[in-house]
């Protein structure tokens, strides 16, 4: 099958391309560029991409997918759903199923259920130690052999200084970065947000900056010793990417993430009690909000990652202080980059396709992925940057409806999400 995605701006930063150029797949893999002067060949079906742009496929780094386990707030198969709906074709999911993904068997099973739901790739990540209790190291060579891109305990952070060195030794052997969910539990235990004005105001127990910050100091000390690459999940304090900053400077092999709602929302969408604003990291202040946007402009962070948390209503329908942190992100995220960042400045296109597709496919070594050079695999993410449209929680593809963007307005989205050569969402509107 020939796919020929004509009329497109094509955006690629591995190849330095941000121009009009038509795209020829062939068996799920680029066959070519075209000039639009070239004749096109007439055994292709024809994608007209006239006015939108047309980017390597969108890789989100950060997702929870439940399966297994916990099928009731989400499956693969509804998560990779979700997934195309909002932009990706490929996400990475943390290792806290039950049981937690800590051996080949389960990174194994991911792979085959998605492959089953023939949507999103998904390169499953595995723990850091045995059942994520911070112990025992896992099998991260068989889990890597197994489909495994990187390992974490995510919300469960290593707390031991010494066993995250063991870590990054030995994920260092096997080449895999370590994601790590900064948070030093013993300044953070209880709380439920932000440690700041508004938690006092509201009564709530704080999650201090600090908590992150330390153990981000922690852990770029640790990369500087061992020289394993270190990635930052969800980073969301001035003090941490500051951090991050210096390291970068240093040399040292660190990246780190930012998810949408930290660049877009802070502490004060508390004061209401939704539950739908509780995540870990909290929402943060104002002022960590502007260290995230200078971060994402001037490259101290490389990714956007939604750290997408479904959560069933019922859970989510407890009091604040009770309910489960997390929100579903995978189908407004890309919404949120336009209109917060995209449409005021702060990043360009260029910068988002690097956020969203060159960097994750970097940081995580996938081979064929976050380019659109001839040979590479073709996933594709086609955007429409103008495009007014808004999100309706309740038409959702996830399972789970926890999103605090239940019916806000954005300005541009993905439109096309086409994987392996194969389109598997396409918006009413195109």
């Amino acid at each position: 099958m020939k796919l020929l995605i004509a009329n497109g701006h094509v955006i690629d930063p591995v190849a330095a391309q941000n121009s009009g150029k038509d795209i020829l797949i062939e068996n799920g893999k680029v066959a070519a560029w075209l000039d639009r002067k070239e004749a096109r060949p007439d055994d292709a079906e024809v994608f007209d991409a006239s006015g939108l742009v047309v980017a390597p496929g969108f890789i989100d780094m950060h997702v929870h997918l439940r399966e297994p386990g916990q099928e009731h707030k989400e499956t693969i198969a509804s998560g990779c759903a979700a997934a195309v709906a909002g932009g990706w074709t490929s996400v990475c999911p943390m290792p806290n199923t039950n049981p937690v993904n800590d051996n080949a068997a389960i990174t194994r099973y991911m792979i085959e259920q998605a492959e089953k739901t023939g949507l999103a790739n998904v390169f499953p990540i595995g723990a850091i130690t045995k059942s994520s209790d911070g112990s025992e190291l896992a099998e991260m060579g068989e889990m890597k052999a197994a489909g495994a891109v990187a390992v974490s305990d995510d919300g469960r952070p290593v707390p031991s200084a010494g066993i995250m060195r063991r870590a990054m030794q030995y994920a260092a052997d096997f080449a895999l970065p370590v994601i790590d969910h900064c948070e030093d539990k013993s300044l953070s235990s209880g709380g439920v947000m932000h440690e700041g004005k508004m938690s006092l105001l509201l009564g709530l127990k704080g999650l201090p900056a600090l908590a992150e910050e330390i153990d981000v100091v922690r852990d770029i000390l640790l990369a500087r010793d061992t020289g394993a690459h270190v990635h930052i999940a969800h980073i969301s304090t001035a003090g941490a990417v500051e951090a991050v900053r210096q390291a970068k400077k240093e040399g040292l092999t660190i990246t780190c993430e930012a998810a949408p709602h930290h660049f877009t929302l802070t502490d004060s969408a508390v004061e209401g009690y939704d539950t739908n604003t509780k995540m870990a990291p909290p929402l943060r202040s104002e002022e960590d909000r502007m260290a995230i946007l200078a971060g994402l402009s001037d490259g101290t962070i490389d990714a956007i990652a939604t750290d997408h948390a479904p959560h069933h209503a019922d859970e989510k329908s407890l009091e604040y202080d009770r309910a489960p942190f997390g929100i579903t992100g995978l189908e407004t995220a890309v919404g949120l980059a336009f209109t917060e960042l995209v449409h005021k400045g702060v990043i360009d296109l260029v910068r988002l396709v690097e956020l969203c597709s060159t960097n994750p496919a970097r940081i995580l070594s996938l081979a064929g992925r976050g380019t659109l050079t001839p040979g590479s695999v073709a996933d594709i993410t086609i955007l429409d940057p103008e495009e007014v449209w808004s999100f309706k929680v309740a038409e959702s593809r996830s399972k789970s409806k926890n999103s605090p963007f239940d019916g806000r307005e954005f300005r541009g989205r993905a439109v096309t999400t086409i994987v392996n050569g194969r389109v598997v969402f396409a918006a009413e509107t195109v």
